[in-house]
Protein backbone atom coordinates (compact mmCIF):
# COMPACT_ATOMS: atom_id res chain seq x y z
CA UNK A 1 0.00 0.00 0.00
CA UNK A 2 1.19 3.48 -0.90
CA UNK A 3 2.71 5.42 1.71
CA UNK A 4 0.71 8.62 2.42
CA UNK A 5 3.33 11.65 0.98
CA UNK A 6 2.06 14.64 2.95
CA UNK A 7 3.08 14.23 6.50
CA UNK A 8 4.23 16.59 9.52
CA UNK A 9 7.53 18.39 9.69
CA UNK A 10 9.53 20.31 11.86
CA UNK A 11 9.50 23.18 9.68
CA UNK A 12 8.94 26.39 11.04
CA UNK A 13 4.98 27.81 11.01
CA UNK A 14 6.03 31.31 11.83
CA UNK A 15 9.02 31.84 8.93
CA UNK A 16 6.61 29.67 6.43
CA UNK A 17 4.01 32.50 7.00
CA UNK A 18 6.57 35.55 7.05
CA UNK A 19 7.92 34.14 3.38
CA UNK A 20 4.09 34.81 2.16
CA UNK A 21 5.05 37.26 -0.49
CA UNK A 22 1.80 38.68 -0.74
CA UNK A 23 0.94 41.59 1.94
CA UNK A 24 -2.91 40.59 2.16
CA UNK A 25 -2.47 36.66 1.90
CA UNK A 26 -0.07 36.83 4.62
CA UNK A 27 -1.90 38.95 7.36
CA UNK A 28 -4.99 36.40 6.12
CA UNK A 29 -3.00 33.61 7.20
CA UNK A 30 -1.86 35.06 10.70
CA UNK A 31 -5.57 35.33 11.29
CA UNK A 32 -6.55 31.89 10.34
CA UNK A 33 -3.06 30.91 12.54
CA UNK A 34 -4.77 32.57 15.49
CA UNK A 35 -8.39 31.30 14.65
CA UNK A 36 -7.40 28.19 14.29
CA UNK A 37 -5.27 27.88 17.55
CA UNK A 38 -8.18 29.23 19.38
CA UNK A 39 -10.61 26.80 18.06
CA UNK A 40 -8.18 23.46 18.39
CA UNK A 41 -6.67 24.57 21.24
CA UNK A 42 -3.84 23.25 19.51
CA UNK A 43 -0.11 24.64 18.03
CA UNK A 44 -0.14 24.64 14.42
CA UNK A 45 2.32 22.39 12.47
CA UNK A 46 3.74 22.46 8.89
CA UNK A 47 2.59 19.19 6.64
CA UNK A 48 4.53 19.19 3.62
CA UNK A 49 5.93 22.19 2.71
CA UNK A 50 3.10 24.48 2.04
CA UNK A 51 -0.27 23.47 4.45
CA UNK A 52 -0.27 24.37 7.61
CA UNK A 53 -2.58 21.90 10.21
CA UNK A 54 -3.71 22.01 13.58
CA UNK A 55 -4.15 18.78 15.94
CA UNK A 56 -3.99 14.99 14.74
CA UNK A 57 -6.31 12.24 14.27
CA UNK A 58 -5.57 8.87 13.23
CA UNK A 59 -8.19 7.46 10.26
CA UNK A 60 -8.61 3.82 9.56
CA UNK A 61 -10.27 3.20 5.65
CA UNK A 62 -12.30 0.47 5.00
CA UNK A 63 -10.09 -0.87 2.29
CA UNK A 64 -7.47 -1.11 5.74
CA UNK A 65 -5.39 1.85 4.74
CA UNK A 66 -4.42 4.47 7.37
CA UNK A 67 -2.03 7.00 8.53
CA UNK A 68 -2.37 10.21 10.63
CA UNK A 69 -3.83 13.91 9.55
CA UNK A 70 -4.62 16.99 11.40
CA UNK A 71 -7.97 17.91 11.93
CA UNK A 72 -8.27 21.24 10.65
CA UNK A 73 -5.90 23.69 8.58
CA UNK A 74 -5.28 26.26 5.81
CA UNK A 75 -2.94 26.33 2.98
CA UNK A 76 -1.96 29.92 1.17
CA UNK A 77 -2.51 28.78 -2.48
CA UNK A 78 -1.66 30.94 -5.33
CA UNK A 79 -5.42 31.41 -6.84
CA UNK A 80 -7.11 30.70 -3.39
CA UNK A 81 -6.67 30.46 0.65
CA UNK A 82 -7.48 26.92 1.12
CA UNK A 83 -9.55 26.11 4.43
CA UNK A 84 -9.48 22.27 5.53
CA UNK A 85 -12.12 21.16 7.57
CA UNK A 86 -11.16 17.58 7.82
CA UNK A 87 -14.98 16.07 8.82
CA UNK A 88 -16.35 17.67 5.30
CA UNK A 89 -19.35 20.51 5.15
CA UNK A 90 -22.29 18.66 5.40
CA UNK A 91 -22.62 19.40 8.91
CA UNK A 92 -22.72 22.81 8.76
CA UNK A 93 -24.85 23.66 5.68
CA UNK A 94 -27.36 25.72 7.58
CA UNK A 95 -24.14 28.29 7.97
CA UNK A 96 -22.56 27.78 4.65
CA UNK A 97 -25.05 30.45 3.31
CA UNK A 98 -24.29 33.26 5.78
CA UNK A 99 -20.51 32.80 5.35
CA UNK A 100 -19.95 35.46 2.45
CA UNK A 101 -18.01 34.15 -1.19
CA UNK A 102 -16.31 31.03 -1.39
CA UNK A 103 -16.17 28.01 -3.60
CA UNK A 104 -16.20 24.30 -1.20
CA UNK A 105 -14.79 20.87 -1.96
CA UNK A 106 -16.11 17.85 0.12
CA UNK A 107 -14.04 18.99 2.99
CA UNK A 108 -12.70 22.12 1.89
CA UNK A 109 -13.72 25.73 1.67
CA UNK A 110 -11.69 28.20 -1.18
CA UNK A 111 -11.56 32.24 -0.16
CA UNK A 112 -9.77 34.93 -2.27
CA UNK A 113 -9.59 36.98 0.75
CA UNK A 114 -11.26 36.69 4.29
CA UNK A 115 -12.80 39.61 3.66
CA UNK A 116 -14.77 37.93 1.36
CA UNK A 117 -16.21 35.80 4.16
CA UNK A 118 -17.85 36.13 7.71
CA UNK A 119 -15.48 35.54 10.51
CA UNK A 120 -17.64 34.72 13.26
CA UNK A 121 -19.77 31.76 10.74
CA UNK A 122 -15.77 30.50 9.38
CA UNK A 123 -15.51 29.66 13.57
CA UNK A 124 -18.69 27.86 13.98
CA UNK A 125 -17.87 25.79 11.03
CA UNK A 126 -14.52 25.16 12.43
CA UNK A 127 -16.02 24.21 15.43
CA UNK A 128 -18.46 21.88 14.41
CA UNK A 129 -15.60 20.46 12.04
CA UNK A 130 -13.58 19.78 15.42
CA UNK A 131 -16.58 18.19 16.95
CA UNK A 132 -17.49 15.87 14.59
CA UNK A 133 -13.60 14.89 14.61
CA UNK A 134 -13.89 14.11 18.30
CA UNK A 135 -16.79 12.34 18.12
CA UNK A 136 -15.90 9.79 15.57
CA UNK A 137 -12.64 8.51 17.86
Amino acid sequence: MAELKTKATKASVAEFLRKIPDASRRRDCMTMRKLMEQVTGSKPAMWGSSMVGFGTYHYVYASGREGDWFITGFSPRKQDLTIYTMCGLDESMDLLDKLGVFKRGKSCLYVKSLGDINLAILEKILRRSLKASRDKR
